[in-house]
């Protein structure tokens, strides 16, 4: 299924760099680390990738401030397992992450995506009873900002290939009716699903959730931006 986006606005849209630049730099971060020997890699991930259990309790919140280990739940955004790990990410990032940006401007599409991401991974590290696994990868950020466009847009349309046979076959369908299927199978897929125990499902609903709430706190700032914008 190939899905692609239908912007809410005619308008002629300002300067977008924030997406850009985190499309360059999760390829950048990607390439490097592929090119490390298996060692280095592990290593990599050891060092800047998030780790569950350590940070239940308030004062191993505090000694994770001190240590520096809170900043893992920011760069482990950057470290994906393969690529199909990435250009998931990445597909996502651009169809709903462009549009989210154009209204919300570069800086505040940025703090949304490094906010939403760090709440994400730690929701993650949280929910895995394990201790010392691993969270790693942008999905998290990524799922905060399609439930931004999901608050910021909720009567979009999305355009939707579906195969029909040897056809195929392009529908509309409402936005928040493709993500309402995503997001309630992501509940799903979080106790039942596939890949159960290696993929952070809790950290695709943590940072939805987020992203809904955080579009909404700002719907009022956004408002006066596009007024300003507009010339009134």
């Amino acid at each position: 299924m190939s899905v692609f986006v239908s912007l809410p606005s005619r308008q002629k849209a300002p300067l977008r760099w924030a997406v850009p630049l985190l499309f360059l730099l999760l390829w950048i971060c990607f390439l490097a680390f592929t090119v490390l020997p298996d060692p280095q890699q592990q290593r990599l991930m050891l060092s800047w990738g998030a780790l569950s259990g350590g940070m239940a309790a308030p004062q191993e919140w505090m000694a994770s401030l001190r240590d520096g280990r809170i900043l893992r739940l920011f760069t482990a955004l950057f470290l994906h397992a393969d690529w199909a790990h990435l250009l998931g990410n990445l597909v996502f990032l651009l169809i709903f992450g462009l549009p989210a940006e154009r209204v919300m401007g570069p800086w505040r599409f940025l703090l949304l995506f490094l906010l939403g991401g760090a709440v994400a991974n730690f929701a993650a590290v949280l929910a895995i009873s394990a201790p010392h696994r691993l969270v790693i990868g942008a999905s998290g950020a990524v799922s905060a900002v399609i439930g931004a466009y999901l608050a910021l847009f909720p009567r979009a349309k999305l355009g939707v290939v579906l195969p029909l046979g040897l056809f195929l076959e392009f529908v509309r369908a409402p936005a928040s009716l493709l993500i309402g299927i995503w997001a309630a199978l992501q509940v799903v897929f979080a106790y039942i699903g596939p890949a159960f125990g290696a993929v952070a499902w809790a950290a695709h609903i943590a940072g939805f959730v987020f992203g809904m709430l955080f579009a909404l706190f700002v719907r009022a700032a956004i408002a006066r931006r596009l007024r300003k914008r507009r010339g009134y």
